[in-house]
């Protein structure tokens, strides 16, 4: 199945170095789910990140993707791995919005440049690149140069997850259709892309190039989107959370 193709490549590139790989990737699809993309490094958890995480193994979490959105995160989520081994796994990506608040913008390579030896620093520890990919919100994205900039970072760094060999977890809000031609383009084989809300017709031409989509609790108070995921085929489909962001409750 694709979905487990996809799992199995998260966990495998975390536990290759050791000899229980199989038996824990075989017990954690056996007895429990995958959060295949949360934000534990986000400041909302700085408190309490150690409880968050108690309670999600009590609700039969057994591993969480962990995701950053910005060069400040990546040594967080490595240590939550250390720390939570086999249980937390991490990535390390350039969101394609960078910044908080008045500052939110639209990303630049250099947002990225400096911190590209990063990647190669922690290549044993990652099991992905991501979060990555394009935002074309027009508040966001408001000129043909900064969705040109924007793509140009997303491309260096599918380029760096071919170049890891690693599977890609994406951002593609209003940028659906350029997202997956661009992954297709570069031979992306291993994609995931997060909380999607493109047209069935392009999620079709994901599913055709193998990829995979996940959804947060959030979209199931939205019909547009329970339509779209019924047209997914089920292989093609991992759950997450986007913790903080997508719960039922914005507010719990």
């Amino acid at each position: 199945m694709k979905t487990r193709g996809l799992i199995t490549h998260f966990v495998y590139k975390f536990k290759q170095k050791r000899a229980q790989i199989i038996f824990i990737y075989t017990n954690i699809m056996a007895r429990g789910f995958i959060d295949c993309h949360c934000h534990l490094s986000a400041d909302e958890f700085t408190q309490d990140i150690d409880d968050v995480l108690l309670r999600a193994k009590r609700a039969g979490v057994k591993a969480l993707v962990a995701v950053t959105e910005g060069a400040s995160e990546f040594e967080k989520v490595i240590l939550l791995s250390k720390t939570y081994p086999g249980f937390v796994f991490p990535c390390f990506g350039i969101h394609p919005l960078q910044g908080s608040g008045q500052d939110l913008h639209s990303v630049r390579i250099q947002d990225l440049e400096p911190f590209l030896p990063l990647f190669q620093k922690y290549r044993a520890d990652i099991v992905a690149v991501g979060e990555i990919g394009l935002d074309f919100t027009p508040w966001f994205a408001k000129t043909t140069q900064e969705r040109d900039e924007q793509i140009k970072v997303f491309i260096k760094q599918l380029e760096i997850s071919k170049e890891l060999d690693l599977p890609v977890n994406v951002h593609s809000r209003s940028a659906a259709k350029v997202t997956i031609d661009t992954m297709k383009e570069l031979g992306i084989r291993q994609a995931l892309l997060h909380n999607f809300a493109g047209k069935p017709s392009v999620a079709m031409e994901g599913v055709q190039a193998g990829f995979c989509f996940s959804f947060p609790p959030a979209v199931s108070k939205t019909e547009q989107r329970a339509k779209l995921i019924r047209q997914i085929p089920l292989e093609h489909i991992c759950l997450e959370t986007d913790s903080p962001a997508l719960g039922i409750d914005k507010h719990k």
